[in-house]
């Protein structure tokens, strides 16, 4: 089965990709390079794509800067830091990016369909702190839609599915699946701050962490700071 991975180089895009590799697919992995503050996630794609051994991994490049909106798309909006799961799990933070997974997917739909791929793999998980509206069921339910009625392959009664296995997982249960997939978290990148190390204080970096000590486990990234530590 030829399968499209939607891979950033986090912990749940490379959990996703290595699920995709069990699942016996021909993996084509792509990636987006929007401008982001955290654009040294990029690095760990190639990464994290090249020890998989995918057969194809594409960057897509376009300018999400010149909307702004997110904190990871405007320099003048702070990241928030050092805020507990408590405060991360009230409101969407400023961290959403206006309508990114909807993008993602219109890119992913369009490789897949060109390159005739069975399915796309998307890490979204709806148990996340975060709450992004584009990370839930209902919402990848829709765009299950949109991928039958939008394609030709779709129209022709063969539509590409989209596949999201971590949508009803915690954060320790994902890295609890990565270490049987064998997932290198020494490659992968969660930090919005996007330094050489992680800051260790923004929301992912914090969700990571403690996702980690929870499970009784280190995380092997280096820190600039160890959050709840």
């Amino acid at each position: 089965m030829k399968a499209v991975i939607l891979l950033s180089g986090g912990l749940d895009s490379s959990t996703i990709l290595y699920q995709a590799k069990v699942d016996q697919c021909e993996c084509h992995a792509i990636s987006f390079d929007y401008q982001q503050r955290h654009r040294r996630e990029l690095q760990s794609a190639l990464l994290v794509a090249q020890q998989a051994g995918v057969v194809q991994h594409q960057v897509v490049s376009f300018d999400l800067r010149q909307w702004g909106g997110s904190a990871l798309t405007d320099d003048a909006i702070d990241l928030p830091q050092e805020r507990s799961l408590d405060e991360m799990s009230q409101n969407i933070p400023v961290t959403y990016v206006p309508a990114r997974n909807t993008i993602f997917l219109s890119f992913a739909l369009g490789y897949a369909e060109a390159i005739a791929a069975e399915c796309v793999y998307i890490g979204v998980n709806a148990l996340d702190y975060s709450g992004y509206p584009d990370c839930r069921l209902d919402y990848i339910q829709a765009m299950q839609e949109v991928f039958r009625l939008g394609t030709k392959q779709g129209r022709e009664g063969k539509p590409i599915t989209i596949v999201a296995p971590l949508i009803d997982l915690k954060k320790t249960e994902i890295i609890r699946l990565g270490n049987d997939l064998g997932v290198p978290w020494e490659l992968t990148w969660s930090c919005y701050a996007g330094g050489d190390v992680a800051c260790g204080v923004c929301d992912a970096c914090r969700l990571r962490l403690a996702a980690f000590t929870e499970l009784g486990l280190v995380d092997p990234l280096p820190y600039a700071s160890h959050g709840f530590d």
